[in-house]
């Protein structure tokens, strides 16, 4: 439904923004940005213009419930994986900073994603603290879902300690429950157990919703993972006397959806036999279950049928979607609203300061460097050169993600580390069941032992450890095999901060990329089924780009760096702000 009194109560800011091509000040709580007058790809949508210019109609707004598994707001709350909970993290900060009416769904994770450290033979393992946390706001609240066919009992509490929105957070430890470790481990066990945890977050969270008497218009699924809230907005309707069909419709009206990852296997899917077993369904029968998700039950495909519009995270993304589930029969249309991050949690307000000014911005980058080198000294014992160029890699070891590919010609760079001409930093985590991903990390961690002034692996990455290498990087690489990465926000941290991408264009980077303006791009945009093909055709490019463009630009034009940075900056901070991306939520999706 369009609010359309919302609409005609604004109708005077559009004369407003006629008479003016700069946007406002924009003030949220506590942090103040301004608005470059280029910046919007909405700024001709009415919807989008009214909700910038008048924050003090957003009480007329939809009303939203975010449903996540994971959420990172802060490094020591361990809620967090990876990229899905980091962007889920800045966008409820953003709501609440910018004023949105939002609440957020998720579970307490008693132990978290794992703690991956490094043996002594240089391989991956896995541990599990218990963690516990004084700041939780008890709500007083329980719900209950039915799982093999015993109530499991979820304590709701409450978290908005890190400037974010109401964070509800449900908790199946409880003596009570004959299955308390539901919520133990954050995507830990096997199918049964996240069946289990993907019906307390969607089911329970519907329930802790009504329970709390909170509002809500609009369900928002970040990922498959929520979808079993649909089952219960179904069942709902069903029990006031709605034919399925009828409730489906309705259901459709109140609910979106997000997709992320492009890789088959991250899109989950579970045998019928088993949803029933586990009483995923929810009363519905096996015939309704199919209907929705097929069989086997993809959780992917059941939120493109039962939500009434979805959006991949980048605008490559949204085309390689499309193509991904165009043979799904009566999904919703799929958009493209490209990922954005919480300045305040990832940009350095010095940095952003300096912009103007590229001495100012050349010491305010050194000032993170110098802290990113101390860093790295106290965690693993070595001093690294603030003179030399210094590469940083951190995300999911995957091995579409090719985190040791810049090592694939051992000639060449043995010959680069032996010239101290290049220091590069890794970190990553590979999924506990995930052997390749573990076999990655030993290379990392291998080379870094061969060549220990040059090769740094920091274990058990985290947003500590993000933050500093986004912030005192002076290169941020980035090589999946295109177009397999949806978005991948830690580019936009590094530019922000000025270190420069150096990036295959993918993601959200063929939408900032300016090549040698501001970052640089290699391998053109090619694709191949052939991997072998895809791989020699990206790495003569990256080695292209490095020794005959970006290592040139340091050491011998120090002056075009310093331009590049503020190029970085300034094409990226407005465009990739998380402000953008609620704007485009609600105009694209909430309210469509």
């Amino acid at each position: 439904m369009v609010y359309y009194n919302y609409i005609v109560q604004s109708l005077a800011l559009i004369l407003q923004f006629l008479f003016h091509n700069k946007r406002p000040i924009i003030s949220s709580r506590g942090e103040y940005y301004r608005y470059s007058q280029h910046y919007s790809a909405s700024d001709n949508d009415t919807t989008s213009l009214i909700i910038r210019r008048n924050s003090m109609s957003k009480n007329n707004l939809p009303k939203v419930a975010y449903f996540c598994m994971e959420y990172g707001l802060e490094s020591s709350f361990k809620q967090y994986a990876g990229g899905l909970g980091i962007l889920a993290g800045d966008y409820i900060k953003g709501a609440y900073d910018h004023d949105y009416p939002m609440v957020a769904i998720g579970l307490l994770w008693k132990q978290g994603y794992t703690d991956q450290l490094i043996d002594k033979n240089n391989k991956a393992y896995d541990t599990y603290p218990t963690y516990k946390y004084d700041f939780l706001q008890d709500t007083g609240v329980e719900i209950y879902v039915k799982i093999r066919n015993r109530d499991v009992y979820a304590k709701v509490w409450k978290v908005s300690k890190f400037g974010n929105v109401d964070l509800y957070m449900l908790d199946t430890d409880l003596d009570k429950n004959q299955d308390p470790w539901i919520t133990g481990q954050l995507y830990g066990w096997f199918q049964e157990e996240r069946i289990a945890q993907e019906m307390i977050l969607g089911i329970g969270g519907v329930r802790a919703l009504r329970a709390l008497n909170l509002p809500v218009d609009i369900y928002h699924f970040n990922e498959g993972h929520a979808i079993f809230a649909a089952f219960e907005l179904i069942r709902e309707q069903m029990d006031i006397g709605k034919s399925f069909n009828d409730a489906r419709k309705i259901v459709k009206t109140q609910t979106v959806f997000t997709t992320h990852t492009p890789i088959i296997q991250g899109n989950e899917s579970h045998t019928i036999d088993r949803m029933m077993y586990m009483g995923a369904n929810n009363t519905l029968t096996i015939e309704q279950l199919v209907s929705i998700g097929d069989a086997p039950f993809n959780m992917t495909v059941a939120a493109l049928r039962t939500c009434k519009i979805a959006n991949a995270v980048a605008q490559l993304h949204t085309t390689t979607a499309k193509k991904m589930w165009k043979h799904i029969d009566d999904a919703c249309e799929i958009v493209d609203i490209t990922n954005a991050i919480h300045l305040p949690t990832w940009v350095d307000s010095k940095v952003l300061n300096a912009k103007d000014d590229k001495e100012a911005l050349w010491n305010a980058h050194m000032e993170n460097k110098r802290a990113l080198i101390k860093f790295v000294e106290e965690k693993n014992g070595v001093k690294l050169d603030e003179d030399v160029l210094t590469i940083g890699f951190s995300r999911r070891a995957a091995p579409y993600k090719r985190s040791n590919f810049i090592f694939t010609d051992a000639d060449l760079m043995d010959k680069l580390f032996k010239e101290n001409k290049l220091q590069i930093l890794f970190s990553g985590k590979a999924h506990p069941l995930d052997d390749k991903g573990k076999e990655i990390v030993e290379n990392l961690v291998t080379m870094s032992i061969k060549y220990p002034n040059n090769v740094v692996f920091l274990q058990n990455y985290d947003m500590e450890i993000g933050a500093a290498l986004t912030r005192g990087s002076d290169i941020w690489l980035n090589n999946p095999r295109r177009p397999k990465e949806a978005s991948g926000t830690s580019g936009m941290k590094a530019a922000m901060n000025g270190v420069l991408n150096l990036s295959i264009l993918d993601g959200w980077w063929p939408e900032a990329c300016q090549h040698g303006i501001n970052g640089w791009q290699f391998g053109d945009g090619f694709e191949c089924k052939d991997q072998k093909v895809l791989d020699e055709h990206d790495l003569k490019a990256l080695y292209k780009v490095l020794l005959d463009e970006v290592m040139p630009t340091y050491y011998e034009n120090i002056d075009k760096w310093k331009t590049m940075m503020q190029a970085s900056i300034n094409t990226c901070v407005d465009k990739f702000a998380v402000l953008r991306m609620l704007e485009e939520y609600y105009s694209k999706m909430y309210l469509a």
